[in-house]
């Protein structure tokens, strides 16, 4: 017994640290991409199998991060591994973990365009196929947390409530993998952390392109639904023809 309680012991660690790289490249490609500035934003991967969640130290400056600084945390927020505190963002990725069962990685960023569509408080609408060969439907613009929410658990409430915008719309996060919250910035979700990051990205250059159809067009419509369906599903849906195979 063990023998094999060393051999799990070892094949977890060995997962972990794999894991920990990982997360620090995503972490590294929100600088890459041009969506954090300083400490801003975090990234975090999830391994089901163990309901470990690996994410980025609260406050360490990118450029002198490693993977050893990666911080691991179980479902309940418990430091399991890492000498440093995790994200104070950590809360509000454990509310998407335990709500959302197909997210595997979630990114946290304060991008310009789309923190300015969030503070704003307004859905980032659909407007063009860039749009939909990502997000099925308008991305979400959660509401602002009440002075009881802000004042209470405030990171925890931050994700509750998002989930609360996810629930009463019907929205599924794999097929709108991304939400603005009011007053705040952006969370993106993806199959793990790389996806995450992907979806970040994406949600950045829409909110961009959105504003400048805005400006040029102050009186634009939402692009047909019809439009909408042919470009999400030719990417994602049952028959998708988009790439190779």
């Amino acid at each position: 017994m063990s023998k094999i309680a060393d051999k799990k012991k070892s094949e977890k660690s060995a997962m972990l640290e794999k894991l920990k790289e990982k997360v620090l490249q995503a972490n590294l490609d929100l600088v890459k991409h041009k969506l954090v500035l300083f400490t801003w934003g975090n990234v975090s991967e999830i391994d089901r199998e163990s309901g470990l969640v690996v994410i980025k130290p609260s406050g360490v400056s990118y450029e002198n991060m490693t993977a050893e600084d990666m911080v691991v945390v179980d479902l309940n927020g418990k430091v399991v591994d890492g000498k440093l505190r995790p994200s104070s963002d950590t809360p509000t990725h454990l509310e998407f973990y335990k709500a959302f069962p197909d997210v595997g990685g979630v990114t946290h960023t304060h991008s310009t365009f789309a923190t300015g569509w969030a503070q704003a408080g307004r859905d980032i609408p659909f407007y063009g196929t860039t749009h939909a060969d990502y997000f099925y439907g308008d991305i979400p613009c959660a509401r602002s947390l009440t002075q009881a929410e802000i004042e209470g658990e405030y990171e925890k409430n931050t994700g509750l409530v998002i989930i609360e915008r996810f629930t009463k719309d019907h929205i599924k996060p794999m097929e709108v993998p991304g939400v603005l919250i009011k007053s705040h910035g952006v969370f993106a979700f993806g199959k793990d952390s790389d996806a995450s990051v992907y979806n970040a990205t994406v949600i950045e250059e829409v909110a961009k392109m959105a504003f400048i159809t805005e400006s040029v067009n102050p009186k634009v419509q939402r692009a047909d639904k019809f439009m909408m369906d042919k470009h999400y599903l030719r990417k994602h849906g049952k028959n998708a023809y988009y790439g190779q195979k």
